[in-house]
C-alpha cells in the first residue's frame, strides 16, 4: 500500500504534488475527455471519476497516522481552488468529502472506526457526506424530525433527509437525528452517526433522484432512513450536539473559498483573454472603461478570496473549535458565494451570446455558482445572523455607533477606518429585518477586507488590494444608502384588484 500511496502523492511534497494534481486534471477535462459533453450529463462517467480519484485528492483530509497527508487546511484548500479551475462540480464533490465528512468524522467519531474508513477512502476511493437538511425542515434544523432510539447497545434511526449532495453515490454518512424521549416527543439537541452503505441494516434508501438545475455531476435527492448502527458509531461530542453542528457548518463555510478560488480565477483568466483578443470597432474589448471596470470586478474578487483563503488556513483546522465564529464563518460564506455568482454573471455579460450556453464556461458557471448562495444557510439568513451578532453585543456594550463598534472589533479594527464615511451610522433602534440584512452586507465586506489588508502586509499585490478597496469602498456606499432609504415596502398579497394596466387605456 505505501508504495502505490507514494506513486499517487499521497507523500510527495505539496507543492509538487499540487502542480501535478493541476496538469492531470487539465489534460483530463481539455485534452482526453470532451467535458463539454460530459458536463451536460447527469453524474461523472465511472472511467473519468476513477482517473481523477486516482490521484487520492482526498488524502489531504485523512490524518498522517492512517496514511494520509495530514488534514492541513491549506492543501484541503488547494485541493478544492484546483479542482474547481476545471469544474465548481467536481470541487463541491471534493468539499463535501473534506468538510462535511472527513473533518468531523476525523475529530468527533469514535478512534476505532478511524482504521477501516479510512482505508476505504485511500485504497477504495470511497465518498462520504453529510445529512441534515430534512423535507418541512431546512434551514430550521433544530426541528428536524429524524428521531433515534437506543435499543441495547444498538441505535435505530427513522426519518427523511433531502437535497443532500451525492445522494446515491456516497458510501457514508453522517446522519443527524434527535433523541426520542419518554413522552415521544424529540430532545432539542441533536446525534451524529456514521453509517456504512455496505452494511444492510445500514443501508439508506433513496427514494428519488432530483432533476437538478446546475451541478450535474452531482446526485441530488430524497433519501428514506430507517437504519441500526452499533452505539460506538455515534460520533463524540465535546459538550452538545448542537455545538458540534456549529464547529462543522463554520469549519465547511469557512473552506468555501477553496472552491471559490479555482473558480473564480478561471473567470477572471477566460474574461482577460476574450477581452484583449475579442475586437469591437477597432479596439480590444479590455480598452473600453465600461469593460475595465467589469474585469476589475472579477480582480477584487479574486483578491477577496485570496485572502479568505489565507484566514482561514490559518485558523479553522479540526483542532480549533469553532461552533462560536458565526461572524467571520458567515461573512466568508455568504460574501465568498455572491462574489461567484457576480463574477460568473460578469463573465456571461462579457462573453456575448457565446457565453449564453450551457456547454460554455460563462453560462454554466452561472448556474453552477447559483445555489452556492443558498445551501448550508441562505445567504440572506447568514448576513441577517451576522448583523444581529454585532448588534446584540453593541446593546450589552450599550455602543450606538457601527462605526465606534467596528474600531474596537478583533475582526473588523483594521479596516473599519478605512471606510468611516458609510460606516458612519447610528443604531439606536432594533432595525427591521430587512434592514438587519443589508447591515449584515456591510459587516462582511469590512470583517473580509481586513483579511485583504492583513494579505497585503504578507506581500500581497498592492495594486490588486487598491482596486478592491475602491470596489468594497463603492459596495459600501451603495449599502449605506440603502440603509438610510429605511424602505417600507410590503408585498399585498392579494394584488390584482385594480392592477390590470389594460383597465386604464382610453381609445
Amino acid at each position: 500500500m505505501l508504495n502505490l500511496l507514494k506513486q499517487t502523492g499521497v507523500h510527495q511534497d505539496f507543492n509538487l504534488y499540487i502542480k501535478s494534481f493541476k496538469e492531470r486534471l487539465s489534460s483530463l477535462f481539455n485534452t482526453e475527455y470532451d467535458y463539454n459533453s460530459i458536463s451536460l450529463s447527469r453524474g461523472l462517467p465511472p472511467t473519468f471519476l476513477s482517473e481523477i480519484m486516482a490521484m487520492n485528492p482526498l488524502s489531504v483530509a485523512i490524518p498522517e497516522e492512517h496514511g494520509g497527508r495530514g488534514v492541513h487546511v491549506k492543501e484541503c484548500l488547494g485541493v478544492l481552488s484546483a479542482a474547481s479551475y476545471e469544474s465548481l462540480s467536481l470541487s463541491l464533490m471534493f468539499g463535501i468529502n473534506i468538510a462535511l465528512f472527513l473533518e468531523p468524522f476525523a475529530k468527533y467519531a469514535d478512534p476505532s472506526l478511524h482504521a477501516g474508513v479510512f482505508k476505504r477512502f485511500l485504497e477504495d476511493k470511497a465518498m462520504g457526506g453529510l445529512m441534515i437538511t430534512e423535507p418541512g425542515y431546512g434551514s430550521d434544523a433544530l426541528n428536524m424530525r429524524t428521531a433515534h432510539d437506543l435499543q441495547g447497545d444498538t441505535y435505530s434511526i427513522k426519518g427523511q433527509k433531502h437535497w443532500q449532495g451525492l445522494t446515491g453515490a456516497a458510501d457514508f454518512w453522517l446522519v443527524t437525528a434527535r433523541k426520542t424521549v419518554a413522552n415521544g416527543e424529540l430532545a432539542r439537541d441533536i446525534d451524529f452517526f456514521v453509517t456504512d452503505n455496505a452494511i444492510a441494516d445500514q443501508k439508506i434508501i433513496v427514494q428519488k433522484k432530483f432533476n437538478n438545475l446546475g451541478l450535474y455531476a452531482i446526485p441530488y435527492g430524497l433519501n428514506d432512513i430507517d437504519i441500526k448502527v452499533p452505539a460506538n458509531q455515534k460520533l463524540i461530542a465535546e459538550s452538545t450536539g448542537i455545538k458540534l453542528m456549529l464547529d462543522t457548518l463554520h469549519r465547511s463555510r469557512l473552506q468555501f473559498p477553496g472552491m471559490g478560488m479555482g473558480f473564480i480565477k478561471r473567470l477572471l483568466d477566460e474574461s482577460l483573454l476574450h477581452c484583449k483578443t475579442r475586437r469591437v470597432s477597432g479596439q480590444p474589448l479590455s480598452e473600453i472603461d465600461a469593460v475595465k471596470f467589469q474585469l476589475s470586478r472579477i480582480q477584487a474578487a479574486f483578491t477577496i478570496c485570496s485572502a479568505m483563503c489565507s484566514y482561514s488556513s490559518g485558523m479553522s483546522s479540526i483542532n480549533a473549535d469553532l461552533f462560536g465564529n458565526a461572524v467571520d464563518a458567515n461573512s466568508v460564506k455568504a460574501l465568498v458565494t455572491d462574489l461567484m455568482q457576480e463574477s460568473a454573471q460578469i463573465a456571461l455579460q462579457l462573453a456575448g451570446a457565446n457565453g449564453y450556453r450551457l456547454d460554455h464556461i460563462a453560462g454554466r458557471s452561472v448556474v453552477d455558482s447559483r445555489p452556492f448562495q443558498i445551501f448550508e444557510g441562505s445567504n440572506e439568513m447568514l448576513y441577517s445572523q451576522v448583523a444581529d451578532a454585532i448588534v446584540r453585543t453593541m446593546r450589552k456594550t450599550k455602543v450606538n455607533s457601527l462605526l465606534e463598534y467596528l474600531k474596537g472589533y478583533e475582526l473588523t479594527r483594521h479596516a473599519a477606518g478605512v471606510f468611516a464615511a458609510s460606516l458612519d451610522i447610528n443604531i439606536a433602534d432594533q432595525p427591521k429585518q430587512r434592514q438587519m440584512v443589508t447591515l449584515g452586507r456591510m459587516i462582511a465586506r469590512v470583517v473580509c477586507f481586513q483579511f485583504v489588508i492583513q494579505s497585503n502586509h504578507l506581500g500581497f499585490s498592492n495594486e490588486m488590494t487598491e482596486i478592491t478597496r475602491q470596489h468594497m469602498q463603492m459596495d459600501l456606499s451603495m449599502l449605506a444608502g440603502q440603509w438610510s432609504a429605511g424602505t417600507q415596502a410590503d408585498p399585498l398579497m392579494d394584488y390584482e384588484d385594480s392592477s390590470d394596466w389594460s383597465n386604464f387605456i382610453h381609445q
